[in-house]
């Protein structure tokens, strides 16, 4: 890995192709015979500091239509908190069904799973049949994962039967210092970006591009008043940037003063901060509160002289979805993924049906969405959202941060980098947006 490591640092990349590729490697993993671990204890109690190992663990074998890359940086999703946590489910009941499905996908079946479904780094081997990536190339990488066997995903990729998200429902993830991932995964790494600020877009930039604003999702237009929950974090910053940049009017939904300043960063001129507002939708833990929909519904048409929101982008879930389905306009569009404050959603749904509003369920994007999510930030017109960067020795604890949500933006992981700041290719299109780049930093 020395070698490997040296070769990138040194831009000898053209030489990464000869070297060999050690036979372990480094990654965070959680481990099967732990999965019991947290076992009675409340969400909020479960720390992935003591289930998230840095282990050395085997260099799978390389198949055909795949690529190992060399991980430079990669960073913290939310999949990767519940994987951490063991909820909803210990993903390796996903890595027990995929490795029934072919001799290639039994590699994955294995009792630990190396985690993270987000990676900026450089192509070390490519397996038979990719002719489009070799050694040598700077990347970044989507966390689609299809087989494409059946017709169902040859409209829509994400309607493949065997579509899953590489790194969380397969194993070999990039928060370790080498990953494997299928070649139509990789995208080129954005040339003005360090290696721990091209890692952290990826899978919230993709997922946010196609709820918004592909007609996969939202099919957001200019005009569009958008309520965006939690407007500061990783996915919410990506849909306010959107919104910004498509010519929507994004009313931003945030906890607290600093996280309103993040959003005003951005452009964003209609806030919400819910927490200095009092907003409660829930009277107790089986009742919501519809006059807190009322009140939350009347000071959005106030910021914006009277319009409801023509799209709500929810993702927190079962603590806001009762409000999200009441404020959306008559024939509005609720999008939802994440459900990151619970899954069984609770709403009136007079207020669905009589109103002609509609319910679209989205799940990160197909290779098109993401490609052109990153062509945008590869523009330098969505921006990385990256608040800290930890070591990957100190993962459980960028992962604590974000289960917790004691961050903004992205966390990001320093995987072979050893320090941040490096992999800048386009110095000059860096300096021209060095302030949009480092807004969240420090926050």
């Amino acid at each position: 890995m020395q070698e490997i490591r040296d070769a990138i640092l040194a831009d000898e990349l053209s030489a990464v192709g000869g070297l060999d590729i050690p036979d372990h490697y480094r990654g965070m993993t959680v481990r099967a015979d732990e999965v019991e671990m947290f076992a009675g204890l409340p969400t909020r109690d479960k720390d992935p500091r003591k289930s998230l190992h840095l282990d050395e663990v085997p260099t799978p074998e390389l198949g055909p239509g795949e690529a190992i890359v060399a991980v430079m940086a990669s960073a913290i999703n939310y999949n990767t908190v519940w994987t951490a946590i063991f909820e909803p489910l210990p993903t390796f009941s996903f890595l027990k069904r995929y490795g029934r499905l072919s001799p290639l996908a039994k590699r994955h079946d294995l009792p630990y799973h190396v985690v993270g479904s987000d990676l900026a780094g450089v192509v070390l081997r490519t397996g038979p049949g990719v002719h489009s990536w070799k050694p040598g190339d700077e990347v970044v990488a989507h966390c689609l994962s299809v087989e494409l066997e059946s017709p169902d995903g040859h409209n829509d990729t994400m309607m493949d039967p065997e579509q899953r998200i590489w790194g969380f429902e397969t194993n070999f993830g990039g928060l370790a210092e080498l990953a494997m991932v299928k070649s139509n995964q990789l995208m080129p790494k954005p040339a003005h970006l360090t290696w721990e600020e091209a890692a952290s877009p990826g899978l919230v930039n993709s997922t946010a591009y196609r709820q918004l604003v592909s007609r996969n999702g939202a099919d957001m237009k200019q005009g569009d008043t958008v309520l965006v929950w939690g407007a500061s974090g990783g996915l919410g910053s990506y849909a306010t940037q959107f919104a910004l940049n498509g010519g929507a009017i994004p009313v931003c939904v945030v906890s607290s003063p600093e996280k309103a300043e993040i959003c005003r960063r951005m452009g964003a001129q209609l806030i919400i901060d819910r927490a200095a507002e009092g907003f409660q939708f829930w009277r107790d833990e089986h009742h919501q509160d519809p006059k807190e929909w009322k009140r939350f519904g009347a000071r959005i048409r106030e910021l914006t002289r009277g319009d409801d929101p023509d799209i709500v982008f929810e993702h927190p879930g079962r603590e806001t979805f009762g409000a999200s389905v009441y404020v959306a306009r008559k024939g509005g569009t609720i999008v939802t993924c994440a459900s990151t404050s619970g899954y069984e959603h609770v709403f009136d749904n007079r207020y669905l049906w009589m109103n002609l509003k509609r319910i679209i369920g989205s799940h990160f994007a197909n290779y098109r969405e993401a490609w052109e999510a990153n062509r945008l930030v590869a523009k330098a017109k969505i921006h990385p959202t990256l608040s800290r960067v930890y070591p990957l020795a100190e993962t459980g604890q960028a992962a604590l941060d974000v289960h917790s949500n004691a961050h903004q933006g992205k966390v990001g992981v320093l995987c072979l980098a050893p320090t941040e700041g490096l992999g800048v290719r386009d110095l000059e299109r860096r300096d021209q947006h060095l302030s949009e780049i480092n807004r969240f930093r420090g926050v």
